[in-house]
């Protein structure tokens, strides 16, 4: 009996011992985390696919998980699966670490340079909006809060306006005394301003030369006691304040050598000149606030030559909103759940 109650009590213990032993490694943590399921691309012969958590061929079926609908098994016919689609972009996107990847695909510096130079004729001057390559000088102006570009045309009083950058010159006196050089039709430009500042942007690589003798400025040896200002990419710009008349606006004469000196010429009023990158467009910022008038601007090819073809406009803030204005355009993002087939 008491050999008995021996073996009973060795039992006992040795369950209870079992028990606690299986109890703490029950208790410890895991430290292994659960597996993240595994998602790739099921292509279709279409071009299209379908997001899927794993799939299997079985027959002449495939048989796959769904992780749009919860991985959902469901069955598609093999016909219509591009399996080996669907296997390259499985080896294109295999995980693993960074030393594994492959390495980014080099483009061709001729190709980064096409691009380059693609968007340079197009270049960005307020958030999504961009100078258009077709126009040629196009000023930046704001209508109800919003940024726009406006098209400026050419004029040369009684030759017709143009779209582009032509050069009319005509042999006129010396300047010695301030008079007529030019006579635009009308009382108002066609295109009105609403902003004080416009900032103008002109293309560099339009410029076609027109027909007609030179504008012969005489600066009786100015340009000698005073210096010559230094030039811009083959010409300097002034914004003229035109003076109107009964159904005309007169552009007067102005002293061209003094240009970029501390005289300061009524009616004329000088700007800062920068080529954006990449060498189309120029930009065109006034020294200062245009008052409400009607203005020109005008191309000084030299101390003794001036382009008659003008470009006008006028400064109205409750002028109509203009014709044919570029608005900012966002660009739309590219879809990635169609693609087509490889």
């Amino acid at each position: 009996m008491r050999i008995h109650r021996v073996a009973v009590a060795a039992i006992v213990l040795g369950g209870c011992v079992a028990g606690a032993q299986l109890a703490r490694r029950t208790d410890q943590p895991t430290t292994t985390a659960p597996a993240q399921p595994h998602r790739t691309r099921l292509f279709l012969r279409d071009g299209s696919y379908q997001i899927v958590m794993g799939y299997k061929v079985a027959g002449r079926k495939v048989q796959f998980q769904s992780a749009e609908r919860g991985g959902e098994t469901e069955e598609i016919p093999l016909a219509l699966v591009d399996l080996e689609a669907t296997k390259r972009w499985e080896q294109q996107h295999a995980p693993g670490d960074s030393g594994t990847q492959r390495a980014a695909p080099v483009i061709d510096p001729e190709l980064l340079k096409e691009e380059a130079d693609r968007a340079a004729l197009a270049p960005e001057v307020a958030p999504d909006l961009r100078l258009a390559p077709e126009d040629t000088v196009l000023a930046l102006d704001t209508w109800h809060a919003m940024p726009e570009l406006v098209p400026l045309t050419q004029s040369a009083g009684d030759l017709n306006k143009q779209t582009s950058h032509n050069i009319f010159k005509s042999a006129v006196n010396p300047l010695a005394a301030t008079h007529q050089i030019l006579e635009l039709k009308g009382e108002k430009a066609v295109v009105q301003l609403h902003v004080n500042d416009p900032v103008l942007y002109l293309k560099l690589d339009d410029q076609i030369p027109g027909s007609g003798e030179a504008l012969t400025v005489n600066t009786h040896g100015a340009a000698a006691q005073e210096g010559t200002k230094k030039q811009g990419p083959g010409s300097d710009y002034v914004i003229v304040r035109v003076d109107v008349r009964q159904g005309a606006r007169v552009v007067a004469s102005f002293n061209t050598s003094a240009l970029g000196t501390t005289k300061r010429q009524e009616d004329v009023i000088e700007t800062d000149t920068t080529v954006l990158p990449g060498g189309h467009w120029i930009k065109i910022v006034p020294h200062e606030s245009l008052l409400m008038g009607e203005y020109a601007l005008m191309e000084v090819l030299s101390e003794k030559a001036i382009n008659l073809g003008v470009w006008d406009f006028g400064i109205h803030p409750t002028a109509p909103e203009n014709r044919d204005v570029l608005k900012p355009e966002k660009r739309r993002s590219t879809g990635l759940e169609r693609r087509s087939r490889p």
